[in-house]
Order: structure tokens, then sequence, then C-alpha cells
């Protein structure tokens, strides 16, 4: 009766062989999946950072009095690649910087883009024309 129990164990076990390398087989790829989505989005949100910052400082810029080809130049230089800076506003000046969805998964977002808007008031040493 032992041996038949040792014989039931060992047949078990020759079963079971390669069963954890399919297993792993069919789980890479979905680690590899997710952890290409997870770096995009962390792309994604580098870019949604860089889009607020190209704004902040293109309407600081603009605040200050600065022409249109330097606000226009502060806000591309500080912006993701492929954005695009708007400027709107007289007393209050609006910049907004648009960018699309980096990345190779970019395409989940749809047409979505990035976006990001700041406004600034201009200052009155500016509209003087005092230095």
């Amino acid at each position: 009766m032992a041996g038949q129990l040792r014989a039931r164990r060992g047949s078990v076990r020759r079963r079971d062989t390669g069963m954890v390398s399919a297993e792993l087989a069919a789980a890479v790829p979905a680690v590899v999946f997710v952890l290409a989505v997870a770096l995009n989005a962390v792309v994604i949100g580098i870019d949604q950072v860089r889009c607020a910052d190209a704004a902040r400082l293109a309407a600081r810029s603009a605040a200050r009095g600065d022409s249109a080809g330097a606000v226009q130049e502060a806000g591309m230089r500080n912006a993701p690649a492929g954005a695009r800076v708007g400027v709107a506003g007289d007393t209050w000046v609006r910049v907004s910087v648009t960018s699309p969805v980096p990345g190779p998964l970019g395409w989940l977002a749809g047409d979505r883009q990035l976006s990001a808007t700041a406004q600034a008031e201009r200052e009155l040493a500016a509209e003087e024309g005092a230095p």
C-alpha cells in the first residue's frame, strides 16, 4: 500500500511538471502591459505639469509687459514637445498651453489633449512704460 501511495505521488508530480512555466508565460505579457501603462501615465503626468509651468511662466512674462514673441518663446521653452501656446487679453493676460498626449499609449486618451491655463494682471509699470 505504501508503494502505491508513492507511485501516485510520483505520477501527480510528473503531470504538474511545466505548470509554473505555462503560468509564467501567460502572466508576463500582462505584467509588461500594466508596467507600460503605468510608465505612460507617469509621462503624461510630467507633461501636464510642464504645460502648467509653461502657462504660468508665459503669463508672468506677459504681465511684465514683454513682447508677444517673448511670451510665446517663454511658453514654448518650458512646454512639452509639440505644444501650442495661445495668448489673449488686455488688462488680464490669459495664456493657454495645449499639448498632444505623449507616449506609445497616448491613443488611449482618445482625442483629448493636455492643457493648462494661467492668468496674470498686467503690472502697472508695464502699462506706463516705466523700467
